[in-house]
């Protein structure tokens, strides 16, 4: 079975996928940039960019960067409170 990127962002023919490894220490997250176009009937992707579409790889790029944040934000939070659940003692 092929893994699937977590999320994605894409604007026009840019997207950029961000993916998830689970390791011992926590999440790792990792993004690849590609470029979709058509040949012929097939779709296919490159990660070659022209020049004019360099600023749109680097917005795509910064999409990818905030949500990684809120994500890493959001599992820190989570490991949070499993550690406040760990440490309250149960009411009698």
């Amino acid at each position: 079975m092929k893994n699937k990127p977590i999320h994605e962002f894409r604007l026009g023919a840019i997207k950029a996928a961000v993916w998830k490894n689970e390791t011992e220490t926590g999440a790792r997250y990792n993004v690849t940039l590609c470029r979709i176009f058509k040949e012929g009937e097939a779709w296919k992707t490159t990660d070659s960019f022209g020049r004019d579409e360099l600023l749109v790889v680097g917005k795509v790029a910064d999409l990818a960067h905030t949500w990684i944040h809120q994500q890493e934000q959001e599992d820190s939070g989570k490991k949070q409170l499993t550690a406040d659940k760990a440490e309250t003692p149960l009411a009698q």
